[in-house]
C-alpha cells in the first residue's frame, strides 16, 4: 500500500532529494509506523512525535492506504 511520508525540521536531512521533506512510499498491508520509519531510513531515536492523517499516534499505530505521516524531531528553543 502507498503512504505518503512527511518530514520535518532536521528530519529532512535523510531525505535531501525529496522536495519539502515529502516522499510517497511502499509498504506492507499492516505496516505500523514504526515500520515506515524503517522504510525511509530515518533514524527512530530522532523522531520525537509522530502523526497519521494530522493525529498524534504511537509508532506502533497500523497505517492504512493513503495515510499521511508526519514525522518530527525534539524541538528545542529558548
Amino acid at each position: 500500500m502507498r503512504i505518503e511520508v512527511r518530514l520535518y525540521a532536521t528530519l529532512r536531512r535523510f531525505a535531501p532529494t525529496a522536495e519539502g521533506g515529502i516522499l510517497f512510499v511502499d509498504v506492507a498491508e499492516g505496516a505500523t509506523a514504526a515500520d515506515a520509519i524503517a522504510t525511509v531510513k530515518v533514524d527512530a531515536d530522532e523522531v520525537h512525535l509522530l502523526m497519521i492523517n494530522g493525529r498524534n499516534c504511537p509508532a506502533g499505530q497500523a497505517l492504512c492506504e493513503g495515510d499521511r505521516l508526519g514525522l518530527f524531531p525534539p524541538i528545542g528553543g529558548g
